[in-house]
């Protein structure tokens, strides 16, 4: 009897794990085949060639004008750049790398004497961030978990990011 019990109990608990929801989801859409960052406009724009798929609203770092320099200036980059890595196990829910710094960003650093820093991302909010003020990141593009669920399945690793500002 009480081994029936521990199967019951087991093949309910599995039942209810394949019942919650995932954070990864999956896209059968158009391409991502381009981003548009517009920081003072706090608007981003997935494109399809010249289609727009998606437009998000987002935070960004806690010194948000102007372009990123050198490290822990809380700004987020300005130009062209690739979306380089994902990053499933985020504190930020889920990630999506900008592969900043480029060979331009590291030599005005350089120049300025300074490391331009690194590690730029669009992530969600992740457990620890519930009511964020606005443009609370360290440079990074921030938008709902929920939304990042989606970013992360529509763009793939190569996907041309333009961040302006």
């Amino acid at each position: 009897m009480r081994f029936l019990k521990l199967i019951l109990v087991m093949t309910v608990l599995v039942m209810l794990a394949a019942c919650a929801p995932s954070k990864f989801k999956t896209y059968n859409g158009p391409e991502v085949t381009r981003i548009f960052v517009y920081k003072e406009r706090r608007e981003m724009f997935l494109m399809h060639n010249d289609t727009i798929l998606k437009k998000y609203n987002f935070d960004l770092g806690f010194a948000p004008e102007g372009d990123k320099k050198i490290e822990g200036d809380g700004k987020t980059p300005e130009g062209n750049y690739t979306i380089d890595r994902r990053n499933p196990n985020s504190r930020f829910h889920l990630s999506i790398g900008i592969d900043y710094p480029n060979a331009e960003d590291r030599l005005e650093a350089f120049l300025l004497g300074e490391k331009p820093g690194g590690d730029i991302f669009i992530h969600g909010r992740g457990p620890e961030i519930k009511n964020p003020r606005s443009d609370w990141t360290w440079g990074c593009i921030a938008v709902t978990d929920k939304e990042m669920e989606d970013i992360y399945a529509m763009v793939p690793n190569g996907t041309p990011i333009t961040i302006l500002p």
